[in-house]
């Protein structure tokens, strides 16, 4: 089922409706993060909201945005650098990059800061260290594979990658877990959980399928985990 889904991705983020391909996807990707800054200003001025949480997502989400620009171009990530129709484009935007907006117009259109289940600064602080600790793993995991498979083909069992198969996207989950519990809002989960489902997921089971041709990957398999160590 997950390999269906990630077929049905791939079509729709890459060659919906068929025709020309003027896009990068990376190009899409990278307008939504560079756009977060500047969109999620503009929700706190259009709303009057200068609250102390609109500011930390503000800080978080739009310097978030900032960090996968640098990344993207110190160690650019392959997968996204394939060409896409503009519908397939307009897809990959709405279908999913939109959506991560709508968590902070969630948190900002209200004027009382979310009731959260802890006190607000230690809640921030917790939001906080998600977020960096994601980031850290998130670009620990991308540069080590990007320069790994410069100078060695084949599978990357080292480094971050030793004990965890998917340090990527468990660094990204990481980030907009983040963002979510700032958000404090049932809507801003489904988001998340849906996007990690029907996009992570699959992505995930693809790559162990793509992985599980190399030599040592039933070793590697048996002494890593998913997400986390030993699970």
């Amino acid at each position: 089922m997950f390999l269906f889904l990630k077929q049905v991705a791939d079509y729709l983020t890459s060659d919906f409706l068929g025709g020309p391909k003027p896009w990068k996807l990376s190009w899409v990707i990278n307008f939504q993060k560079a756009g977060t800054f500047v969109f999620v200003a503009l929700l706190m001025w259009y709303y009057q909201n200068f609250s102390p949480a609109a500011f930390l997502y503000l800080a978080l989400h739009g310097s978030y945005g900032f960090v996968w620009l640098l990344k993207d171009l110190s160690f650019p990530d392959k997968g996204w650098q394939r060409k896409v129709t503009i519908p397939a484009g307009l897809v990959a935007f709405f279908g999913v990059l939109f959506w991560y907006w709508v968590i902070a117009w969630l948190l900002i259109k209200e004027p009382m800061t979310p009731d959260y289940p802890l006190a607000d600064p230690v809640w921030f602080a917790l939001c906080t260290a998600l977020c960096v600790l994601g980031c850290v793993i998130m670009i620990a995991a991308d540069a080590q594979k990007y320069y790994t498979l410069q100078h060695q083909k084949g599978l990357i069992d080292t480094g971050i990658h030793k004990y965890i198969r998917h340090p990527n996207y468990l660094g990204e989950m990481m980030i907009y877990g983040a963002f979510g519990l700032l958000a404090w809002h049932w809507l801003a989960a489904t988001i998340l959980v849906t996007v990690w489902l029907l996009v992570f997921v699959p992505n995930m089971v693809a790559k162990e399928k793509s992985l599980s041709r190399h030599s040592g990957w039933q070793a590697y398999k048996k002494r890593s985990g998913w997400l986390l160590p030993y699970l």
